[in-house]
């Protein structure tokens, strides 16, 4: 008789596991995640009710999983998950985490205890924050995510350029202006009330998965909740596992889940880097063929033109003199310029059109790989 295989022998991937999250997750396959997302309870410390000034009831969060004794006992709990969570995670994985003013900073007390290195704190900046009902204090319209590597000298996945194209083309910062998850986004019952009181917004998670994984890898959220992050590893061809002990959020998020179509076409989720590309000297075109000694280049608009030499350098003369050199060093010298990315400096004409020289670097990259 066969052996039945424990769950530390395979990866559960694309399903919800119910019960305790720290026991799940000791029960997991070590190293075997490529990111984590973790929501953990606030411990917001509520007393009381809060009402609008029209005396209606605030509807925060009042449930059992977020109440806690002291703060000793939400320590010695935070450090128990984020210590699971740091076993399945694989040497080159990230872990996500967010928070509060009640909780992050006992929350990244506890990452640093455990030799995470933080790369960045994103602050989450929410458009139509809840105001603030006293007057009291400020309105409190952020919370802050950690973004940690397992180790400092993590070889971690981070997708520059996608983050880039998604931001017009500006470096992402560390400001993330998102409203809060309201409208049809919002989940809620047959009575209107919210199926869950801490649902994130779905462009939050698309913004941190794209930034930090591949497709086809795997996601682990250790308090799934209503399954945003399984919605949007689904959505972006990624994997996922959620942990869970509520039988209600599980069906919840299962339900959700199925209704998620997968892409259509895997490439349309791909975030590829130029950092991975293989590197293409200039010169490369030229012993293939595909410029020859003596193909003149000029910049956008011919200010300014070049010879191509046979060893892969270029020649230009101006009115200071005579250039020799690679494509960004000729491209900076007739510019008078610190630096020149050559690739995007220099065209060739074909036709009449002006051609882009890192189309031939393209060209040849694809007949590369």
């Amino acid at each position: 008789m066969k052996k039945q295989k424990q769950i530390s022998d395979v990866i559960p991937i694309n399903k919800i596991l119910a019960g305790d999250c720290i026991e799940t997750m000791l029960g997991l396959p070590e190293e075997s995640v490529d990111m984590i997302f973790a929501d953990p309870p606030y411990n917001l410390q509520l007393s009381g009710e809060l009402h609008r000034p029209n005396n209606s009831r605030v509807s925060g969060v009042d449930e059992d999983w977020d109440k806690f004794d002291s703060f000793a006992e939400y320590d010695s709990f935070t450090r128990a998950w984020l210590a699971a969570a740091k076993r399945v995670l694989k040497p080159d994985g990230t872990l996500w985490v967010i928070g509060s003013y009640h909780n992050i900073f006992r929350v990244g007390t506890a990452v640093q205890n455990l030799d995470f290195w933080i790369l960045n704190d994103i602050v989450w900046v929410k458009t139509n924050p809840m105001p603030n009902f006293r007057g009291k204090r400020f309105t409190n319209a952020h919370e802050t995510m950690i973004w940690c590597t397992k180790q400092q000298r993590s070889r971690y996945t981070f997708n520059y350029e996608a983050m880039k194209s998604l931001n017009d083309e500006l470096q992402m910062r560390s400001d993330w202006l998102i409203p809060l998850c309201s409208g049809p986004e919002r989940l809620r019952d047959k009575e209107g009330v919210k199926s869950h009181p801490t649902q994130k917004p779905e462009a939050l998670l698309h913004r941190a998965i794209l930034a930090s994984t591949n497709p086809g890898d795997i996601i682990l959220d250790p308090f799934f909740g209503s399954g945003t992050t399984g919605v949007l590893a689904k959505r972006l061809g990624r994997n996922y596992i959620g942990l869970e002990r509520d039988e209600n959020y599980v069906e919840l998020a299962e339900n959700r889940i199925a209704t998620e179509p997968p892409p259509s076409e895997m490439h349309l989720v791909e975030t590829p880097s130029k950092r991975r590309e293989p590197r293409v000297p200039f010169g490369w075109l030229v012993e293939r063929g595909m410029l020859t000694a003596g193909t003149i280049l000029h910049s956008a608009g011919r200010r300014w033109a070049a010879k191509v030499r046979a060893d892969g350098t270029l020649y230009a003369v101006n009115n200071v003199g005579e250039h020799r050199g690679s494509i960004h060093q000729v491209g900076a010298a007739l510019q008078g310029a610190p630096a020149c990315n050559g690739w995007t400096f220099w065209f060739l004409d074909v036709e009449g059109r002006e051609v882009p020289i890192d189309l031939l670097r393209q060209k040849l990259r694809a007949e590369l790989n």
